[in-house]
Parts: structure tokens; sequence; C-alpha cells
């Protein structure tokens, strides 16, 4: 039976332990060691450079299967460490040891128990194919992602999508080890402790492809978001300053002056005289003013010649 009590950062973690000694794991994953006295989670988080409400949704969720409502707030590098150190936890030590423990409780020389060594072997290689496709795909492509580089040929969503159960095997070796193999008394002990064993391997890989399915995932798929608005709203405004950058380029000394004479009120007729010009080239001139900075009101070249300085308020009100 799951508990109801929901952990926070003020709780003081030995409580957090007593009460659910099951995550032992996952305070070693989270590279936060024993010996924190009665220091509470956020203090014992804070001594270990941990998130404190990263860790906070992970030990929720998986005592209480709870989901953070706020992903922003979780932190993408501290649930990667986490997953990191899971790996490194159940690949390094976990799967050899239950292997030692299962080899000591069985009969080499039967047949059918021989098989069921292997099935075990099958299923340690599946799952290490499985943790290391992961560790060549999907972290480095988080670790990539945080540093504000995108991706054109992988996605949190395509590693969903082929994230498939790892557990399968394991499930049913335990199933066969219950239902046909047959242990002498001197035996006994030790296939019920390996038979435990992988009952807790298998809750463990449940829990652990839960928190990457329910946590991992949607802070990724936030990150990704967030990083793809980020690169559309730079975008716009490069290519928004870029265009400012090549109307007014674009708009010539003389076409400054026409726009000066327009501003003040001159006709096509004044500002000839006054430009020295003809009025079909000021027309001109108007023309292509117009067409450059896509304005066609007097008072819109009023406010683009004040906000570009081509002339001053002062010399409008006289």
């Amino acid at each position: 039976m799951k508990a109801i009590k929901m952990y926070e950062a003020g709780d003081k973690m030995i409580n957090l332990i007593r009460d659910n000694y099951n995550i032992l794991q996952s305070l070693s994953a989270f590279g936060i060691p024993l010996g924190f006295g009665d220091k509470t989670v956020e203090e014992t988080c804070a001594s270990n450079h941990v998130d404190t409400t990263t860790f906070l949704a992970v030990v929720n969720f998986t005592i209480n299967g709870a989901t953070a409502t706020d992903v922003e707030s979780l932190s993408a590098a501290t649930l990667l460490h986490y997953l990191e150190a899971c790996h490194r936890y159940y690949l390094d030590y976990q799967l050899p040891f239950v292997r030692r423990q299962l080899a000591e409780s069985i009969n080499t020389s039967d047949e059918v128990e021989r098989l069921i060594l292997k099935l075990y072997d099958d299923y340690a290689r599946e799952i290490r194919r499985h943790m290391h496709y992961e560790e060549r795909m999907l972290f480095p492509y988080v670790e990539r992602l945080m540093q504000g580089e995108a991706s054109t040929n992988y996605s949190i969503e395509l590693f969903s999508k082929q994230h498939a159960d790892a557990d399968k095997s394991l499930k049913e070796l335990k199933n066969l080890i219950i239902k046909y193999l047959p242990a002498d008394s001197n035996n006994s002990n030790k296939l019920t402790s390996a038979l435990y064993l992988i009952y807790n391997n298998e809750q463990w890989l449940t829990n652990h492809q839960e928190v990457e399915d329910s946590i991992f995932v949607p802070v990724i798929t936030r990150m990704e978001q967030n990083l793809k608005q980020e690169r559309l709203s730079s975008a716009i405004s490069a290519f928004a300053n870029v265009e400012a950058e090549n109307s007014a380029e674009a708009i010539s000394d003389r076409e400054k002056d026409v726009i000066r004479s327009v501003v003040q009120g001159m006709s096509n007729k004044e500002i000839a005289e006054h430009l020295c010009i003809s009025v079909n080239t000021v027309i001109t001139h108007r023309r292509n003013i117009a067409r450059k900075l896509q304005i066609h009101s007097s008072a819109g070249l009023t406010i683009y010649a004040i906000v570009n300085g081509l002339v001053s308020l002062e010399l409008l009100e006289k």
C-alpha cells in the first residue's frame, strides 16, 4: 500500500528514510551519502548540490505516484545525473550480483536449471542494450539541449516511441523459477534469496522506467518547446532588425531631404523649388520612399522622420 504523505523540503531526511527504506538507492543515485544527521531534506540536498524540488519530485512519485505539476521548476541536469547513476548501479552492481546469487542456487548439471540461468543472461543483455542506447543517444542529446543546441534528427518524442518495456524477460524468469525449478534443501534458502532479489529488480526497473516516462520526458519536452520558442523569437527579432536596417540604408540622402520637406508641409512644387529638382523627380522620390518604407501618409512619414532623427519636434512646431 502506498504511503499517503507527500514529503516536503522541511521534513527531516531521516524520517523520510525511516518511512520508506526502499528509496535508499535513490539517495545514492542523487549523490547523497548517509550521515546527514537531523538535517532537513532541503539542507541535505543543498549540502550535496542537489536540486531539492527535483529530488522531492522523484521521491514523491516513487512513493506515492504523484507527478510534478510544474515541470518548469525541475532541473534537467539533476534528473540526468540521477538516471546516469541509476544505470551504473543496475548495470555494474545489481545485474552481476543477482546473477551470482542465482548461479549459486541452481544445479548447472541440470538442463532446465541451465536454461533458467541462460534466460537471466538473455535478460541482462537486453537490459544492457536498452540502457546503453539511452547513454549513447538520449543522454548526450539532453546535454546538448541544456547547452541550447537543437537537434534535427533526434527528439524526446522519438525516444518515447522506442521506450518499450524492458522487464518482460524478468517477469518470465521469476514465474519459471516459481513453477518449474525444484531445489534441494541445501539450495532452498539461496534460491529464495535470489528470487527475492529478482522481485526487487522487477520493482526497481518499473520505478526507473516510470520516472523516465512521467518526469524526465515531460521536462525534456518542455525544454525542447522553450528552445524552439526562443529560437523563433530570436529569428523574428533578427529579421525585424535586418528589415529595419535595410530600410534605413535604402533611403538615400536626397530621399531624406524629400521626407524632411514633406513633414514640414511642403507641396511637390515647393519641394522641387526648394531642392532645385523637377516636380516629376519629386514624385518619383516620394513613390520610391513609400515603396521602401511601406509608409504612404504624411503622418506616417512624420513619425518615421522623428524616430530616425531626420527632423526635430521643435522644427515641426514652428
